[in-house]
């Protein structure tokens, strides 16, 4: 009787424990050679969003496009998980600049995951799941305060802002056994994402397109520079340069992670257009993920970030030093070496001195809808209410959440992020889980500047710590589904 071939553990258990067997597929024509139910629901949408766009059916668009957006999100969600995380950042890249008036198509979309804590209810009575149930009471605290004390329309305005990005972390974290096709996606969108929003970027410093020159004069964005060429802080196809550099800093981070063939070019663009946003906190953010990557990493990946590094700088230091390029950039740099005559710097030192105590000792709490945009729901003339400027997001969250909903709140992000930090020691040769942990701490680290909790800095947050769980659980069950097959001794036809 013929003993069985012994299983070649490095190739086949590899393919078997992460993909079934099937490698998976880097790069935006990759997606295409998958099954078709990945990609045909997200390209049909887009396609048909571009004819309504060429042919100026602006009211079908104005319903058309939440709708389309949430059929497509919900198909993905149950049919391609991974790729739904995919859709969800691409709506928030793309949809400010397809409709600057449908900023709730990428909320809408997002909260479908919401269904995740709903299937997956059990797993918050569990160990890895405490950090979420203390995150969600602290939440609901301060929910039912503002709805007592802003109005429910307000209150639940804020809470959205303040919950999807913790159900994105969520839904990566219950999908640990597919976490390899959830990086994928990930490093898919945002490194494709960077090439098409740096790129319209520097279209919109140097052109300035009537269309989002009407978007500055309408919603009156004055900290935004001048509606014209050259003079605009740039925030490509998103509705602000805050939330467009939040993106490009994590896109920048996770290039070094990366393998997809355009990810130097992506980078070159993204890195420009970074720097023209003009956004000062990010910089420094990104300087943290970075120097936290370098220090996590493996001396073999840390040897490839600092080639990459290099490569990024040869790309983009050139185009940097051009005519009116840097002169922005040299104004802007001066302000962070001469913080005494800088007006934001200021302002943001008073009203650390003089909302301090009013922030920190206010135990109830405001509760939502009493900071940010959501108080113009609170106020019968739509404008601003008092707090609708916040700088801070060392404040906002006592002085939101109050002492009850911040112990909740804080608990549960701190257990989240000493897991996260504590696993990536046995991840040091996994690329994307070091960056996620890295610019994870750099969003962290930019709290002071403002509330990176919540929309698009809580999704990174979340999202980066998250998938840094998700990364450590998929490999236990690796080394288990390795051991029991070795132990089983399979023949090795059916490892293939």
């Amino acid at each position: 009787m013929s003993t069985p071939a012994a299983p070649r553990t490095s190739k086949y258990l590899a393919d078997l424990i992460e993909n079934g067997g099937k490698p998976l597929r880097a790069g935006f024509l990759g997606l295409f050679r998958d099954d078709p139910k990945h990609w045909v629901p997200q390209t049909g949408f887009w396609t048909f969003t571009l004819l309504l766009i060429l042919a100026h059916q602006g009211t079908a668009l104005t319903y058309g496009f939440p709708a389309m957006s949430t059929a497509v999100g919900v198909w993905l969600y149950f049919k391609s998980p991974a790729r739904y995380i995919g859709f969800v950042w691409w709506q928030w890249f793309l949809s400010p600049e397809v409709r600057r008036l449908s900023d709730f198509a990428p909320v809408i979309v997002t909260m479908i995951c919401a269904l995740t804590v709903v299937r997956h209810y059990k797993v918050l009575a569990e160990r890895r799941g405490l950090p979420f149930l203390l995150i969600f009471m602290g939440l609901a605290y301060a929910y039912l305060i503002g709805v007592m004390a802003n109005g429910p329309m307000a209150a639940t305005y804020d809470l959205a802002a303040w919950l999807y990005p913790v159900l994105i972390g969520f839904h990566i974290m219950v999908h640990a056994r597919d976490y390899p096709k959830y990086r994928q996606a990930i490093l898919d969108t945002f490194i494709w994402g960077m090439l098409f929003m740096g790129g319209y970027g520097l279209v919109q410093f140097f052109l300035m397109p009537a269309w989002d020159a009407m978007w500055m004069i309408g919603s009156q964005m004055a900290s935004q520079g001048d509606p014209v060429r050259l003079g605009v802080r740039v925030f490509s196809t998103m509705n602000s340069s805050g939330p467009f550099a939040l993106a490009m800093m994590a896109a920048l981070t996770f290039t070094m992670a990366g393998t997809q063939s355009v990810r130097w070019v992506a980078g070159g663009l993204g890195f420009i257009s970074f720097g023209l946003c003009m956004v000062r906190s990010t910089w420094g953010g990104w300087v943290i993920a970075m120097v936290l990557q370098l220090l996590k990493a493996s001396n073999k990946v840390r040897v490839r970030i600092l080639v990459g590094a290099v490569v990024l700088a040869g790309l983009s230091v050139p185009l940097l030093t051009f005519g009116p390029i840097a002169d922005k950039m040299a104004t802007r740099l001066q302000s962070i070496t001469n913080l005494s005559d800088d007006n934001s710097y200021a302002a943001r030192n008073e009203f650390y001195a003089s909302f301090a105590k009013t922030a920190f000792t206010d135990v109830s709490g405001e509760g939502f809808g009493a900071t940010g945009s959501s108080t113009k729901l609170s106020n019968s003339n739509g404008d601003l209410g008092k707090y609708g400027s916040f700088d801070s997001g060392v404040m906002n969250v006592p002085f939101v959440l109050g002492w009850p909903g911040s112990l909740m709140y804080l608990a549960g992000l701190g257990l989240l992020l000493a897991r996260a930090f504590r696993a990536s020691f046995s991840l040091r040769d996994d690329k994307y889980a070091q960056a996620s942990l890295s610019v994870a701490f750099a969003i962290v680290g930019m709290l002071v500047f403002t509330n990176t909790f919540t929309s698009i800095g809580g999704m990174i947050l979340y999202m980066g710590l998250c998938s840094v769980l998700a990364a450590r659980h998929h490999q236990r069950l690796g080394r288990r589904r390795e051991q029991a097959l070795i132990e089983h001794s399979l023949p090795a036809k059916a490892l293939r």
